[in-house]
Protein backbone atom coordinates (compact mmCIF):
# COMPACT_ATOMS: atom_id res chain seq x y z
CA UNK A 1 0.00 0.00 0.00
CA UNK A 2 2.81 2.44 0.89
CA UNK A 3 4.54 1.68 -2.43
CA UNK A 4 1.31 2.61 -4.20
CA UNK A 5 1.18 5.94 -2.36
CA UNK A 6 4.77 6.76 -3.29
CA UNK A 7 4.16 5.70 -6.90
CA UNK A 8 1.09 7.96 -6.95
CA UNK A 9 3.15 10.93 -5.75
CA UNK A 10 5.86 10.26 -8.32
CA UNK A 11 3.25 9.98 -11.10
CA UNK A 12 1.64 13.27 -10.07
CA UNK A 13 4.99 15.02 -10.18
CA UNK A 14 5.60 13.74 -13.72
CA UNK A 15 2.12 14.62 -14.95
CA UNK A 16 1.97 18.09 -13.35
CA UNK A 17 4.13 19.87 -16.00
CA UNK A 18 1.94 18.41 -18.77
CA UNK A 19 -1.20 19.48 -16.90
CA UNK A 20 0.18 22.99 -16.45
CA UNK A 21 1.06 23.17 -20.14
CA UNK A 22 -2.46 22.32 -21.26
CA UNK A 23 -3.97 24.66 -18.66
CA UNK A 24 -1.81 27.49 -20.02
CA UNK A 25 -2.78 26.59 -23.58
CA UNK A 26 -6.46 26.56 -22.62
CA UNK A 27 -6.36 29.96 -20.91
CA UNK A 28 -4.30 31.48 -23.73
CA UNK A 29 -6.82 30.29 -26.32
CA UNK A 30 -9.66 31.75 -24.25
CA UNK A 31 -8.05 35.17 -24.07
CA UNK A 32 -7.57 35.09 -27.83
CA UNK A 33 -11.37 35.14 -28.10
CA UNK A 34 -11.72 38.22 -25.91
CA UNK A 35 -12.29 41.62 -27.50
CA UNK A 36 -10.25 44.02 -25.40
CA UNK A 37 -12.05 47.14 -26.58
CA UNK A 38 -15.40 45.56 -25.77
CA UNK A 39 -14.19 44.77 -22.25
CA UNK A 40 -12.96 48.31 -21.67
CA UNK A 41 -16.12 49.90 -22.98
CA UNK A 42 -18.40 47.70 -20.85
CA UNK A 43 -16.26 47.16 -17.75
CA UNK A 44 -18.96 48.52 -15.43
CA UNK A 45 -21.58 46.13 -16.78
CA UNK A 46 -19.16 43.20 -16.63
CA UNK A 47 -18.29 43.83 -12.97
CA UNK A 48 -21.95 44.18 -12.08
CA UNK A 49 -22.75 40.87 -13.80
CA UNK A 50 -19.92 39.12 -11.91
CA UNK A 51 -21.30 40.34 -8.58
CA UNK A 52 -24.82 39.36 -9.61
CA UNK A 53 -23.73 35.85 -10.65
CA UNK A 54 -21.86 35.31 -7.36
CA UNK A 55 -24.87 36.44 -5.30
CA UNK A 56 -27.35 34.33 -7.28
CA UNK A 57 -25.12 31.20 -7.24
CA UNK A 58 -24.56 31.61 -3.50
CA UNK A 59 -28.29 31.83 -2.80
CA UNK A 60 -29.20 28.95 -5.14
CA UNK A 61 -26.55 26.56 -3.80
CA UNK A 62 -27.27 27.57 -0.19
CA UNK A 63 -30.98 26.87 -0.77
CA UNK A 64 -30.23 23.42 -2.20
CA UNK A 65 -27.90 22.55 0.69
CA UNK A 66 -30.47 23.86 3.16
CA UNK A 67 -32.93 21.43 1.60
CA UNK A 68 -30.76 18.58 2.89
CA UNK A 69 -31.37 19.81 6.46
CA UNK A 70 -28.05 21.57 6.92
CA UNK A 71 -27.89 24.60 9.18
CA UNK A 72 -27.80 28.15 7.82
CA UNK A 73 -24.08 28.62 8.42
CA UNK A 74 -23.10 25.45 6.56
CA UNK A 75 -25.49 26.19 3.71
CA UNK A 76 -24.15 29.69 3.25
CA UNK A 77 -20.55 28.46 3.44
CA UNK A 78 -21.08 25.87 0.70
CA UNK A 79 -22.87 28.43 -1.43
CA UNK A 80 -20.01 30.92 -1.14
CA UNK A 81 -17.42 28.23 -1.84
CA UNK A 82 -19.14 27.34 -5.15
CA UNK A 83 -20.06 30.90 -6.15
CA UNK A 84 -17.22 31.54 -8.60
CA UNK A 85 -17.66 31.03 -12.34
CA UNK A 86 -15.87 27.94 -13.63
CA UNK A 87 -14.01 27.17 -16.85
CA UNK A 88 -16.85 24.94 -18.06
CA UNK A 89 -18.83 28.12 -18.75
CA UNK A 90 -16.64 28.62 -21.85
CA UNK A 91 -17.78 25.27 -23.24
CA UNK A 92 -21.45 26.12 -22.64
CA UNK A 93 -21.08 29.57 -24.20
CA UNK A 94 -19.35 28.10 -27.24
CA UNK A 95 -22.10 25.55 -27.77
CA UNK A 96 -24.80 28.18 -27.26
CA UNK A 97 -23.15 30.46 -29.79
CA UNK A 98 -22.81 27.67 -32.35
CA UNK A 99 -26.54 26.90 -32.24
CA UNK A 100 -27.37 30.65 -32.32
CA UNK A 101 -28.93 30.79 -28.84
CA UNK A 102 -26.84 33.88 -28.05
CA UNK A 103 -26.38 36.93 -30.20
CA UNK A 104 -22.99 38.57 -30.71
CA UNK A 105 -22.99 41.24 -27.97
CA UNK A 106 -24.57 39.00 -25.34
CA UNK A 107 -22.04 36.26 -26.16
CA UNK A 108 -19.13 38.71 -25.79
CA UNK A 109 -20.61 40.04 -22.56
CA UNK A 110 -20.91 36.60 -20.98
CA UNK A 111 -17.52 35.57 -22.36
CA UNK A 112 -15.91 38.67 -20.86
CA UNK A 113 -17.68 38.10 -17.54
CA UNK A 114 -16.34 34.55 -17.32
CA UNK A 115 -12.82 35.62 -18.30
CA UNK A 116 -12.72 38.44 -15.76
CA UNK A 117 -14.07 36.11 -13.10
CA UNK A 118 -11.24 33.66 -13.74
CA UNK A 119 -8.64 36.42 -13.83
CA UNK A 120 -9.94 37.80 -10.55
CA UNK A 121 -10.23 34.43 -8.80
CA UNK A 122 -7.52 35.21 -6.17
CA UNK A 123 -9.19 38.52 -5.28
CA UNK A 124 -12.66 36.98 -5.23
CA UNK A 125 -11.45 34.04 -3.11
CA UNK A 126 -9.81 36.40 -0.64
CA UNK A 127 -12.97 38.51 -0.40
CA UNK A 128 -15.14 35.44 0.19
CA UNK A 129 -12.66 34.14 2.76
CA UNK A 130 -12.78 37.46 4.62
CA UNK A 131 -16.59 37.29 4.71
CA UNK A 132 -16.44 33.72 6.00
CA UNK A 133 -14.08 34.70 8.80
CA UNK A 134 -15.68 38.02 9.71
CA UNK A 135 -19.40 37.31 9.51
CA UNK A 136 -19.77 33.54 9.73
CA UNK A 137 -17.21 33.24 12.56
CA UNK A 138 -15.67 30.17 10.93
CA UNK A 139 -12.21 28.78 11.76
CA UNK A 140 -9.59 29.29 9.08
CA UNK A 141 -9.29 25.62 8.13
CA UNK A 142 -12.48 25.73 6.05
CA UNK A 143 -10.73 27.92 3.48
CA UNK A 144 -9.17 26.59 0.30
CA UNK A 145 -5.76 25.88 1.86
CA UNK A 146 -3.90 22.57 2.09
CA UNK A 147 -3.43 21.90 5.80
CA UNK A 148 -1.93 19.29 8.06
CA UNK A 149 -3.92 19.03 11.29
CA UNK A 150 -2.48 17.90 14.62
CA UNK A 151 -4.62 17.24 17.69
CA UNK A 152 -3.80 16.99 21.37
CA UNK A 153 -6.35 15.09 23.51
CA UNK A 154 -8.46 16.89 26.07
CA UNK A 155 -7.13 17.20 29.61
CA UNK A 156 -9.29 14.37 30.96
CA UNK A 157 -7.58 11.96 28.53
CA UNK A 158 -4.09 13.34 28.03
CA UNK A 159 -3.71 15.10 31.36
CA UNK A 160 -2.28 18.54 31.99
CA UNK A 161 0.87 17.62 30.06
CA UNK A 162 -1.06 17.42 26.77
CA UNK A 163 -2.27 21.01 27.21
CA UNK A 164 1.26 22.11 28.08
CA UNK A 165 2.68 20.44 24.98
CA UNK A 166 0.07 22.03 22.71
CA UNK A 167 0.65 25.49 24.21
CA UNK A 168 4.43 25.07 24.01
CA UNK A 169 4.36 24.00 20.36
CA UNK A 170 2.07 26.90 19.48
CA UNK A 171 4.27 29.43 21.29
CA UNK A 172 7.53 28.11 19.83
CA UNK A 173 6.23 28.27 16.26
CA UNK A 174 4.80 31.74 16.83
CA UNK A 175 8.15 32.92 18.18
CA UNK A 176 10.26 31.35 15.41
CA UNK A 177 7.96 32.60 12.65
CA UNK A 178 7.90 36.18 13.94
CA UNK A 179 11.42 36.62 15.26
CA UNK A 180 13.04 37.30 11.91
CA UNK A 181 12.26 38.78 8.52
CA UNK A 182 13.36 35.55 6.90
CA UNK A 183 11.77 32.45 8.43
CA UNK A 184 13.74 29.26 7.84
CA UNK A 185 12.37 27.16 5.01
CA UNK A 186 13.43 24.09 6.99
CA UNK A 187 10.77 24.50 9.67
CA UNK A 188 7.15 23.46 9.28
CA UNK A 189 4.88 26.50 9.13
CA UNK A 190 2.13 26.82 11.73
CA UNK A 191 -0.99 28.60 10.47
CA UNK A 192 -2.95 28.68 13.71
CA UNK A 193 -4.78 26.69 16.32
CA UNK A 194 -8.02 26.40 18.25
CA UNK A 195 -9.65 24.52 21.10
CA UNK A 196 -12.86 22.54 20.67
CA UNK A 197 -15.76 22.57 23.11
CA UNK A 198 -14.64 19.14 24.35
CA UNK A 199 -11.20 20.52 25.26
CA UNK A 200 -9.14 19.11 22.39
CA UNK A 201 -6.27 21.32 21.19
CA UNK A 202 -5.91 21.49 17.39
CA UNK A 203 -2.93 22.93 15.53
CA UNK A 204 -3.01 23.56 11.77
CA UNK A 205 0.20 23.47 9.73
CA UNK A 206 0.84 24.19 6.09
CA UNK A 207 0.85 20.88 4.27
CA UNK A 208 4.40 20.72 2.94
CA UNK A 209 4.41 16.95 2.64
CA UNK A 210 2.77 13.89 4.16
CA UNK A 211 5.84 11.65 4.46
CA UNK A 212 8.58 11.78 7.07
CA UNK A 213 12.22 10.79 6.89
CA UNK A 214 11.24 7.58 8.70
CA UNK A 215 8.69 6.77 5.97
CA UNK A 216 11.29 7.43 3.27
CA UNK A 217 13.91 5.22 4.93
CA UNK A 218 11.44 2.39 5.53
CA UNK A 219 10.17 2.31 1.95
CA UNK A 220 13.67 2.48 0.44
CA UNK A 221 14.82 -0.30 2.74
CA UNK A 222 11.88 -2.46 1.64
CA UNK A 223 12.68 -1.76 -2.00
CA UNK A 224 16.26 -2.87 -1.41
CA UNK A 225 14.85 -6.20 -0.23
CA UNK A 226 12.54 -6.56 -3.23
CA UNK A 227 15.32 -5.85 -5.69
CA UNK A 228 17.09 -8.92 -4.33
CA UNK A 229 20.72 -9.86 -4.62
CA UNK A 230 23.41 -8.55 -6.89
CA UNK A 231 22.67 -11.12 -9.62
CA UNK A 232 19.08 -9.96 -10.05
CA UNK A 233 19.87 -6.26 -10.09
CA UNK A 234 21.23 -4.49 -13.14
CA UNK A 235 24.66 -3.19 -11.96
CA UNK A 236 24.29 0.03 -13.94
CA UNK A 237 20.84 0.66 -12.48
CA UNK A 238 22.18 -0.14 -9.03
CA UNK A 239 25.00 2.35 -9.36
CA UNK A 240 22.65 5.11 -10.51
CA UNK A 241 20.14 4.33 -7.73
CA UNK A 242 22.83 4.43 -5.05
CA UNK A 243 24.16 7.76 -6.35
CA UNK A 244 20.68 9.27 -6.27
CA UNK A 245 20.08 7.89 -2.80
CA UNK A 246 23.32 9.35 -1.50
CA UNK A 247 22.49 12.78 -2.89
CA UNK A 248 18.96 12.62 -1.49
CA UNK A 249 20.11 11.62 2.00
CA UNK A 250 22.81 14.29 2.05
CA UNK A 251 20.32 16.99 1.09
CA UNK A 252 17.81 15.65 3.61
CA UNK A 253 20.37 15.81 6.40
CA UNK A 254 21.57 19.26 5.31
CA UNK A 255 18.04 20.64 5.45
CA UNK A 256 17.36 19.12 8.87
CA UNK A 257 20.60 20.55 10.27
CA UNK A 258 19.83 23.98 8.79
CA UNK A 259 16.46 23.93 10.56
CA UNK A 260 18.12 22.90 13.83
CA UNK A 261 20.78 25.59 13.47
CA UNK A 262 18.03 28.19 12.91
CA UNK A 263 16.35 27.10 16.12
CA UNK A 264 19.60 27.30 18.08
CA UNK A 265 20.34 30.74 16.64
CA UNK A 266 16.96 31.82 18.00
CA UNK A 267 17.50 30.30 21.45
CA UNK A 268 15.30 27.24 21.04
CA UNK A 269 16.12 23.54 21.40
CA UNK A 270 14.19 20.87 19.52
CA UNK A 271 14.52 18.04 22.06
CA UNK A 272 12.60 15.43 20.05
CA UNK A 273 14.63 15.29 16.85
CA UNK A 274 14.33 12.01 14.98
CA UNK A 275 13.36 10.48 11.63
CA UNK A 276 9.65 10.98 12.32
CA UNK A 277 10.13 14.68 13.14
CA UNK A 278 11.45 15.58 9.65
CA UNK A 279 8.72 16.03 7.03
CA UNK A 280 9.55 15.85 3.31
CA UNK A 281 7.87 17.51 0.34
CA UNK A 282 9.00 14.69 -1.95
CA UNK A 283 10.31 11.16 -1.55
CA UNK A 284 11.22 10.65 -5.19
CA UNK A 285 15.00 10.48 -5.39
CA UNK A 286 14.87 11.76 -8.97
CA UNK A 287 13.44 15.01 -7.59
CA UNK A 288 16.13 15.46 -4.93
CA UNK A 289 16.93 18.91 -6.35
CA UNK A 290 13.49 20.07 -5.16
CA UNK A 291 13.66 18.41 -1.74
CA UNK A 292 12.95 20.70 1.22
CA UNK A 293 13.12 18.90 4.59
CA UNK A 294 11.26 20.63 7.43
CA UNK A 295 11.45 20.05 11.18
CA UNK A 296 8.21 19.50 13.07
CA UNK A 297 7.05 18.20 16.48
CA UNK A 298 8.25 21.11 18.62
CA UNK A 299 6.10 20.23 21.63
CA UNK A 300 9.18 19.58 23.80
CA UNK A 301 11.17 22.55 22.51
CA UNK A 302 13.03 24.41 25.26
CA UNK A 303 13.72 28.14 25.59
CA UNK A 304 17.45 28.60 26.31
CA UNK A 305 17.58 32.36 26.65
CA UNK A 306 19.66 33.24 29.70
CA UNK A 307 16.72 35.01 31.31
CA UNK A 308 14.66 31.82 31.09
CA UNK A 309 17.50 29.62 32.34
CA UNK A 310 17.92 31.82 35.41
CA UNK A 311 14.21 31.72 36.25
CA UNK A 312 14.09 27.93 36.39
CA UNK A 313 12.88 25.02 34.28
CA UNK A 314 9.37 24.14 33.22
CA UNK A 315 7.70 20.76 33.53
CA UNK A 316 8.55 19.78 29.94
CA UNK A 317 12.28 20.41 30.38
CA UNK A 318 12.81 18.84 33.80
CA UNK A 319 14.41 15.72 32.33
CA UNK A 320 16.88 17.73 30.26
CA UNK A 321 18.09 19.86 33.16
CA UNK A 322 18.26 16.82 35.45
CA UNK A 323 20.68 15.24 32.99
CA UNK A 324 22.53 18.53 32.73
CA UNK A 325 23.01 18.66 36.49
CA UNK A 326 24.20 15.04 36.51
CA UNK A 327 26.80 16.03 33.89
CA UNK A 328 28.00 18.97 36.00
CA UNK A 329 26.23 21.79 34.15
CA UNK A 330 24.82 24.21 36.73
CA UNK A 331 25.30 27.79 35.48
CA UNK A 332 23.01 29.20 32.75
CA UNK A 333 25.91 29.16 30.26
CA UNK A 334 26.76 25.53 31.04
CA UNK A 335 23.11 24.46 30.85
CA UNK A 336 22.69 26.24 27.51
CA UNK A 337 25.79 24.53 26.09
CA UNK A 338 24.60 21.16 27.40
CA UNK A 339 21.16 21.61 25.81
CA UNK A 340 22.63 22.49 22.41
CA UNK A 341 25.04 19.54 22.64
CA UNK A 342 22.13 17.25 23.49
CA UNK A 343 20.25 18.41 20.39
CA UNK A 344 23.34 17.86 18.24
CA UNK A 345 23.71 14.35 19.67
CA UNK A 346 20.14 13.59 18.57
CA UNK A 347 21.05 14.98 15.13
CA UNK A 348 23.96 12.52 15.08
CA UNK A 349 21.59 9.63 15.74
CA UNK A 350 19.37 10.92 12.93
CA UNK A 351 22.39 10.99 10.61
CA UNK A 352 23.31 7.42 11.58
CA UNK A 353 19.74 6.32 10.88
CA UNK A 354 19.74 7.94 7.43
CA UNK A 355 23.21 6.54 6.67
CA UNK A 356 22.20 2.94 7.38
CA UNK A 357 18.47 2.24 7.01
CA UNK A 358 17.89 3.41 3.38
CA UNK A 359 21.01 1.52 2.24
CA UNK A 360 20.17 -1.80 3.94
CA UNK A 361 17.55 -4.42 3.25
CA UNK A 362 14.50 -4.40 5.50
CA UNK A 363 15.04 -6.16 8.81
CA UNK A 364 18.83 -5.85 8.77
CA UNK A 365 18.91 -2.72 10.92
CA UNK A 366 16.39 -0.55 12.73
CA UNK A 367 16.59 2.57 14.86
CA UNK A 368 16.87 0.83 18.24
CA UNK A 369 19.38 -1.81 17.15
CA UNK A 370 21.52 0.87 15.48
CA UNK A 371 21.51 3.00 18.63
CA UNK A 372 22.44 -0.01 20.76
CA UNK A 373 25.23 -0.87 18.34
CA UNK A 374 26.72 2.62 18.60
CA UNK A 375 26.14 3.36 22.28
CA UNK A 376 26.23 0.02 24.09
CA UNK A 377 28.23 -2.38 21.94
CA UNK A 378 30.99 -0.07 20.72
CA UNK A 379 30.49 2.87 23.14
CA UNK A 380 30.68 5.43 20.29
CA UNK A 381 33.96 3.98 18.97
CA UNK A 382 33.29 4.57 15.29
CA UNK A 383 36.47 2.89 14.09
CA UNK A 384 35.41 -0.35 15.71
CA UNK A 385 31.87 0.16 14.38
CA UNK A 386 33.23 0.54 10.85
CA UNK A 387 35.29 -2.64 11.12
CA UNK A 388 32.24 -4.52 12.36
CA UNK A 389 30.06 -3.23 9.50
CA UNK A 390 32.71 -4.03 6.90
CA UNK A 391 32.56 -7.67 7.95
CA UNK A 392 28.85 -7.78 7.07
CA UNK A 393 28.13 -7.56 3.34
CA UNK A 394 24.57 -6.46 4.08
CA UNK A 395 25.93 -3.18 5.56
CA UNK A 396 28.48 -2.53 2.82
CA UNK A 397 26.52 0.23 1.02
CA UNK A 398 26.07 2.12 4.31
CA UNK A 399 29.83 1.92 4.95
CA UNK A 400 30.58 3.09 1.41
CA UNK A 401 28.27 6.05 1.92
CA UNK A 402 30.01 7.08 5.16
CA UNK A 403 33.42 6.56 3.50
CA UNK A 404 32.70 9.27 0.91
CA UNK A 405 35.14 12.19 1.02
CA UNK A 406 37.89 10.21 2.77
CA UNK A 407 35.60 9.18 5.58
CA UNK A 408 33.83 12.53 5.94
CA UNK A 409 30.64 10.76 6.99
CA UNK A 410 32.36 9.00 9.89
CA UNK A 411 34.00 12.27 10.95
CA UNK A 412 30.67 14.08 10.94
CA UNK A 413 29.09 11.24 12.87
CA UNK A 414 31.91 11.41 15.43
CA UNK A 415 31.29 15.12 15.95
Amino acid sequence: MEDQFFLSDATNMMVEPIRNFFATLFLASIWMLIHVHFLLNHIDILLAVIVLVIVIKTLVVATVVKGFRSNNKTSLLVGMSLAKIGEFAFVLLSRASNVHLLEGKLYLLLLGTTALSLAGTPTISFALASIQLSYLKLPYFVLNVMLMMKVYPRQQVGGVKADMMAANELNVHAFLQSSSKTVSQNLQILLGGFETKTGEQWLAFRNDGKYSAADYAKVKSEKMSKLGGKNSWNPFEKELTIKRRRFFVIKLLHGALCGLAYMHDHDRLHQSLGPASVVLNTVDEKDAAYLVPRLRDLAFSVDIRYSQLEEGSGALSEGLWRRASAAGAFTPMEKRAFGIADDIYEAGLLFAYLAFIPFCEAGIMDSLSLQRLLESTFRLDLEATREYCLADDRLLEAVNFLDLGDGAGWELLQV
